[in-house]
């Protein structure tokens, strides 16, 4: 049996084959400009300075951490739902987060709440040690792979239950909570440095809550500062 061969066909493929590389290039220049775009209309002219801060917010490609659905609204100044009833964070939460660590390139960090693992990217490009968890199994699996593709391999990760942290690779010099708790968890204070600092939102779930940034003066000496007002999914506890 003879088989026909369609030279019209065979052109297409060639054609599609030769210019998909030029497409996906033209993709990402997109996602840059708009990733340009975040940083200067909704990062930078509202109050956020840290060349560090701006610079990571600049490079991570944010995109990559959004579900698919969503991805066309990577670079809006909202939250996005990321599934398992979480989302990832506002831009400038993230970067005004970030910059209230104070964060230097041997700092130790641990975050509270991996998500899509896009808050710890951004701390991976600032710090060279950073620790996350998450409670939610399979976004711990998606989150791990994502941080893994996109070369952020001084991210630490592990399932658990954040009220505790990480105890393991305690003390912390910085510590940031990406979900709110009704109290501030006595374990994480707990593994603070003298000197550290943590970020977290406080308040009762789904409803608004205060943003606070503590400071750990001495193991006696907590101060408490409140930065402004935020709505965070609640932390989940086993």
């Amino acid at each position: 049996m003879k088989i026909r061969i369609n030279k019209k066909i065979i052109s297409l493929i060639i054609i599609i084959f030769i210019t998909l590389p030029f497409l996906t290039k033209i993709k990402e220049k997109n996602y840059d400009n708009q990733r340009e775009l975040m940083v200067d209309t909704q990062i930078e002219s509202r109050g956020i300075y840290d060349e560090a801060v701006l610079k990571a917010m600049r490079t991570v490609p944010r995109h990559l951490f959004v579900t698919k659905g969503y991805r066309y609204q990577s670079y809006y100044d909202r939250p996005l739902p990321i599934g398992y009833g979480q989302t990832i964070s506002q831009p400038y939460i993230v970067a005004l987060m970030t910059e209230l660590l104070c964060l230097t390139d041997s700092s130790k960090v641990l975050e509270i709440g991996t998500g899509s693992g896009y808050q710890a990217a951004v701390l991976a490009e600032i710090t060279n040690e950073v620790y996350s968890m998450e409670i939610v199994e399979e976004l711990h699996n998606i989150s791990n792979e994502t941080l893994k593709k996109t070369g952020y391999y001084n991210v630490k990760t592990k399932t658990g239950d954040g009220y505790f942290g990480w105890e393991e690779h305690a003390p912390f010099d910085a510590i940031i909570v990406t979900c709110a708790a009704e109290f501030v968890p006595p374990p994480l204070i707990k593994q603070l440095n003298i000197g550290g600092v943590m970020c977290i939102p406080v308040g009762p779930p789904f409803q608004v809550q205060n943003l606070l940034l503590i400071t750990k003066k001495s193991e006696k000496n907590i101060e408490t500062e409140v930065i402004t007002y935020v709505r965070f999914v609640p932390l989940v506890r086993k």
